[in-house]
């Protein structure tokens, strides 16, 4: 019998690293149980000790309360066996590198261990879901499930249909994901970089061509997305805004605009120089800006108590 949203209790969460952590604190803090795989035992230990580092800053800013972080630890159990994390789990959710081979023998071996009832999710931000599923054979269970970081802060996931994913499977994902407290939506073609990631690299596209043809620095043009139209996306999204403008306008403005756009189907020659050059950003001091350590750790803040905030105050705003 396959389960429904409402009694999904059991779930593996496989790979413990920068998203396996957050995606096993979301499911401990809403009462599943948790096992956390991962073939590394440090980084087991680590997961434990950020998702408690996680909790206590969310409490600190209004989001929870501390006497929660316990109990929501105990709830994860971790293994260094895959066999192991997926026994009797009702929901798996893969979070490895973006590695296709690696996931899709992580996905034939659980494709094998897994009653067919079990769903088995990818978190991958790039790879086709229905290449990941490739190798395994309850294909129509497979679905992705594209979380974004920090995952126990970001709302956002995008559920993907992949070639053979069943409507069950992408219903009950749906719905269980929304159960765990998150915003899932329906993505029904598995088109590389989804919804999301298409959006997001098409305006970067066109921001690092406009830093390569000297129209405006680096910091001119963050400043023009967060004092300008960025502070209206929370709330109005692009073809929202489009409706609110009018469609004659937006064609109008297309008309004219479109074609001085950057279009290229290659990566930027400045990103690709910056990096043959070791400049990586956060990684190495200097990207398109130049970063001290205090201004790296300033950003990181920065953008921590935002989304802080802007959980807190949407918790508010739905009481």
């Amino acid at each position: 019998m396959a389960p429904s949203f409402d009694n999904i209790s059991s779930v593996a969460v496989i790979g413990a690293g920068l998203m396996g952590h957050g995606l096993a604190q979301i499911f401990a803090a809403h009462g599943c149980r948790v096992r956390l795989q991962d073939v590394r035992q440090e980084a087991l230990a680590l997961a434990r000790e950020s998702i408690r580092a996680n909790m206590s800053l969310m409490a600190q800013g209004g989001l929870g309360r501390a006497e929660e972080i316990e109990p929501a630890l105990a709830m994860i159990q971790t293994t260094t066996e895959l066999e192991e994390a997926a026994d009797g789990a009702q929901f798996v959710v893969e979070a490895v590198n973006e590695n296709l081979e690696l996931k899709q023998m992580i996905f034939r071996r659980l494709d094998r261990i897994c009653p067919a009832e079990t769903i088995l999710a990818t978190n991958t931000s790039v790879i086709s879901i229905s290449e990941v599923a490739e190798k395994a054979r309850g294909r129509d269970r497979i679905v992705g499930t594209h979380f974004w970081n920090p995952p126990y802060l970001v709302p956002l996931v995008e559920v993907i249909r992949a070639r053979d994913t069943s409507e069950q499977t992408m219903g009950i994902t749906l719905a269980f994901l929304a159960r765990v407290g998150k915003h899932p939506v329906r993505v029904e073609k598995d088109v590389p970089g989804f919804v999301g990631n298409r959006l997001q690299h098409a305006l970067w596209r066109e921001a690092i061509s406009i830093v390569e043809h000297g129209i405006a620095e680096p910091a001119v043009v963050d400043e023009v997305i967060k004092f300008g139209f960025g502070v209206r996306l929370p709330v109005l999204g692009p073809l929202e805004n489009a409706d609110l403008a009018g469609l004659d306008l937006t064609l109008a403005i297309h008309d004219y605009i479109l074609e001085h756009l950057d279009r290229s189907t290659e990566a930027s020659s400045l990103l690709r120089r910056k990096v043959d050059h070791g400049e990586l950003g956060f990684k190495s001091g200097v990207g398109f800006q130049t970063w001290s350590p205090e201004a790296i750790a300033e950003v990181r803040r920065n953008l921590q108590e935002h989304l802080i905030r802007w959980n807190r105050e949407q918790g508010a705003s739905q009481r």
